[in-house]
């Protein structure tokens, strides 16, 4: 089994080494880099199946990172901040991140967030891999699973890991309402609890780029008091 390799890019130099001591128990290889611009070159540099980010950082800040990570590829990434406000939590999740963790930490649950996470990686590049419907073309919008891009009038549009996994879910099945629980339990995988703010914001921002670059206010619609959907 190939063993996988985790960049930690985090200040604080006892704690990267405490998730790298933890990870490494687990069979993970660690890369470790202690300001966001030396870990943005490691990102650059190695083969990185997994990074856990810090937020608030010298030479670069967590957010920073993450954007640029993003323009490369989808490289599944954790927050690990001491910033701790639904604010904060959701702004991470919302420009880019798969999840976001708070300090002080466990690190027992670090390390499950981070097999989670791989596990859901995975499993989508199989599901992909093996299904016969890799392409969604909707008014103008199109998009494409393979390469996990949105064009609208043939134009890129970027969106995040989140917004293209809720948007990829919704043009599936045109014209069917999702509830929030649904999409979360599908796109999150995990238990609903208090995800529809999380949703909300996700169909919030995905909307703007979607339906402001297409001029069709209509094409992710909210029907309210059920869910959403993506009208064909």
């Amino acid at each position: 089994m190939q063993t996988r390799t985790i960049l930690i890019i985090e200040d604080e130099v006892e704690i990267a080494e405490l998730v790298s001591i933890h990870l490494r128990n687990e069979g993970f290889a660690t890369l470790l880099a202690y300001d966001g611009k030396s870990g943005l070159s490691l990102f650059q540099q190695r083969s990185i199946d997994l990074v856990i980010l810090d937020i608030m950082m010298p030479e670069m800040n967590g957010h920073e990172v993450l954007t640029q990570i993003r323009q490369i590829n989808q490289t599944p990434v954790i927050f690990l901040s001491a910033k701790q406000s639904d604010f904060d939590k959701i702004s991470g999740l919302v420009i880019g991140a798969d999840d976001y963790m708070t300090k002080p930490f466990n690190p027992l649950e670090l390390v499950a967030r981070v097999n989670a996470q791989l596990r859901r990686a995975f499993q989508w590049t199989g599901q992909m891999a093996s299904s016969k419907t890799d392409t969604i073309s909707i008014q103008n919008v199109s998009l494409d699973a393979d390469q996990r891009t949105v064009l609208v009038n043939e134009q890129k549009v970027n969106l995040t890991p989140k917004e293209f996994d809720i948007f990829w879910l919704l043009a599936s099945s045109p014209n069917q309402v999702f509830s929030s629980e649904k999409i979360f339990q599908r796109v999150w995988k995990e238990d609903y609890f208090e995800g529809a703010n999380t949703v909300m914001v996700h169909i919030r921002t995905l909307r703007k780029k979607i339906c402001d670059t297409n001029k069709a206010n209509m094409l992710i619609e909210t029907v309210w008091g059920v869910g959403y959907k993506v009208n064909a």
